[in-house]
């Protein structure tokens, strides 16, 4: 396991600067080999994370939603492994997931959107859950406001199939 047990759990993250900096913190200690699978809504902070979690890496950035891409891979700048950021958002399948032939082993892969599909591509993965909050009725938040620096809720999980 190569990250520090203390990142596990539910905690509340106050603002996108503390998400990229719990990501940055995180993705110090990853190795290549390691899954995360991000799961949470727009505007939850998946990206954001992902983001800290690339400067962490040390890989060459920018690091943006690769949501028309579909995977992006982000080369060490430091001699670490590279980040491939991968959106599943627009796949139908676990199968087409598999058809882009991620080098899982000599990575370090983030999978946004990706419960219940990417599952199947490593015998453990970090389970990373983010939530943001809802609107005042308690449906969907204003489009308006998914950028807003409001707290979210971070929870690390570490699975093992």
């Amino acid at each position: 396991m190569s990250v520090d047990p203390a990142f596990l759990g539910r905690r509340e993250v106050a603002s996108s600067d503390d998400m990229e900096r719990l990501g940055f913190l995180i993705g110090e200690q990853l190795e290549a080999g390691d899954l995360l699978i991000l799961t949470g809504p727009l505007g939850a902070g998946k990206t954001t994370f992902t983001r800290g979690l690339a400067e962490g890496l040390g890989v060459r950035g920018p690091v943006q939603s690769p949501t028309f891409v579909i995977a992006r891979t982000h080369p060490s700048l430091v001699g670490r492994a590279p980040l491939v950021h991968v959106d599943a958002y627009r796949l139908g399948s676990g199968a087409e997931l598999d058809d882009l032939d991620l080098d899982l082993a000599r990575s370090v892969v983030v999978v946004e959107w990706g419960r219940g599909m990417a599952e199947d591509l490593a015998d453990a993965w970090w389970d990373i859950e983010l939530e943001r909050p809802v609107g005042d009725d308690g449906g969907e938040i204003d489009p308006a406001e998914l950028d807003a620096d409001a707290p979210r809720y971070f929870t690390m999980t570490r699975i093992e199939a």
